[in-house]
């Protein structure tokens, strides 16, 4: 049998941001959730971390309103406006970056950014509340903006070409199976840090599990590797 062919050179590292960077997922999640419940929709913490993991806002809130004994006139606007408030409060009360970010974006010598599903007040609060900010100036792509959502590859084929280099050579770092998707249908490199249980075998044989970023950041800088 022949040997594998090695993966291309990364030359770009392109980021989700809550839960890749920032530790806002769970948080937001149970934002969400908490939300959904006071509404009257039936929703385990659970099922809702399952369901919205990774998932644009407007199917979120179709979702839970679906499950509402009745929807009220207007409910997806106002319920996205409360969401987007009370999200905004959590996070000023308590949010860090995921373990190694900041490190890792210090070391990086290649082209780096942000790609996410969130909108860009929403980026741009949660890496400035855990100083990650200045380090995508100017690289920060948004979903809304790109009008391209994961887990179409849209938003990374953008960043590429935003960033100058090819797909191929890109990794993708994702924490949701959206992202993972996102990032394969692209044609990239895709490294998760998802449990691996939870990433479906046939997605599972084409992403690099990492559990963590300092797994990446030994990848990508084996020369200072400890």
């Amino acid at each position: 049998m022949a040997p594998p062919e090695p993966y291309p050179p990364i030359r770009a590292v392109i980021f989700d941001c809550d839960g890749t960077l920032v530790d806002s997922e769970v948080s937001g999640l149970d934002v969400l959730h908490q939300l959904a419940g006071l509404h009257g929709a039936a929703f385990t913490r659970e099922e809702a971390h399952a369901l919205f993991r990774g998932k644009r806002m407007a199917d979120c809130v179709e979702a839970i309103a679906q499950r509402l004994p009745r929807r009220p006139d207007g409910f997806n606007d106002r319920f996205t406006t409360a969401v987007r408030q009370a999200m905004a409060r959590r996070f000023r009360e308590s949010l860090e970056p995921m373990p190694g970010a900041l490190a890792l974006v210090e070391r990086l010598q290649i082209p780096f950014c942000v790609a996410t599903n969130g909108p860009r007040e929403k980026a741009e609060l949660t890496l400035g509340l855990t100083g990650l900010l200045p380090w995508f100036e100017g690289r920060l792509f948004c979903a809304y903006e790109v009008q391209s959502f994961k887990p179409a590859p849209g938003l990374f084929l953008h960043a590429a070409q935003a960033l100058g280099v090819e797909p191929a050579h890109c990794a993708v770092v994702e924490d949701s199976l959206t992202g993972l998707e996102a990032g394969v249908a692209a044609g990239m490199q895709v490294f998760s840090l998802c449990p691996p249980g939870s990433v479906p075998a046939p997605l599972a044989a084409r992403v690099r599990h990492i559990g963590e970023l300092a797994v990446l950041d030994r990848l990508l800088h084996p020369e200072t590797a400890p």
